[in-house]
């Protein structure tokens, strides 16, 4: 089953001679049980995509389907089943993680006792029980990315969207969050954006390239490797993009 559908998404900015196409229908799918990187380099549209696809930006065409609920139509339903991690996403600095968190959980209707549940289990996956009850501001920043983490899975969503989920971590901790990602695979759909390629091989079943605000490649990374005549995923990506990079 396809748990995320994005379907012919088109995003322009400015007007007349200012005009940019900064997507220009991208279609792809996850299905449940797998995990998709989206891939491109700096401006390729994959920020534009991803905020697009979890409601945070209006598309001037298209459509993305959570669950099957239309984010454009049916927004509410479709964020519920969804779990959104931006990259550099605010937090509240003055709350403590825990504080955040039931906020949070709040936010997506769960009760006191579900609330009980869903924090004793996102601690533990995001390892944050050291600083639960500290301010986030005091926080370094491995561990607000991972408090940001926890937030994306306190309702336990069948779709992840997850923009640089390691940005910030230090060796172990990538570790843990590459474990924690492949555990969660087997029942929900998982879309990651990511610069570290090495990530790409380590986590994801598929990758789909995006460059130009277009698709310019689709597949597992064996055989985006192959298409392209590289010997690595980094050759195989500047290849398809011509650009390069930073890994």
């Amino acid at each position: 089953m396809d748990l995320l559908k994005v379907d012919r998404l088109v995003k322009r900015f400015g007007a007349g001679a200012n005009l940019k196409h900064a997507v220009r229908g991208v279609s792809f799918t996850v299905p449940r049980g797998e995990v998709l990187a989206f891939l491109g380099p700096n401006g390729a549209g994959k920020s534009t995509t991803m905020r697009m696809v979890t409601g945070y930006l209006e598309p001037d065409s298209g459509d993305a389907l959570i669950a099957g609920a239309s984010i454009t139509q049916e927004r509410r339903d479709a964020q519920l089943s969804l779990g959104y991690l931006a990259e550099g996403a605010p937090l509240y600095g003055d709350l403590t993680a825990r504080a955040f968190l039931i906020f949070l959980a709040g936010a997506h209707g769960l009760t006191k006792s579900q609330t009980r549940w869903a924090l004793d289990r996102v601690i533990q996956d995001a390892r944050i029980d050291k600083v639960i009850d500290r301010p986030i501001e005091t926080l370094s920043k491995g561990y607000k990315r991972r408090v940001g983490l926890a937030g994306a899975l306190i309702h336990d969503p069948p779709v992840l969207v997850l923009d640089e989920p390691t940005d910030g971590l230090d060796p172990n901790q990538k570790q843990a969050v590459r474990q924690l990602i492949a555990r969660m695979s087997e029942d929900k759909a998982i879309l990651i954006s990511t610069h570290q390629l090495d990530e790409v091989s380590a986590m994801c079943h598929r990758a789909v390239v995006i460059d130009g605000g277009s698709i310019v490649a689709d597949g597992a990374p064996a055989e985006l490797i192959r298409q392209s005549g590289a010997d690595t995923l980094e050759g195989a990506f500047q290849t398809l993009t011509r650009e390069e990079i930073i890994s």
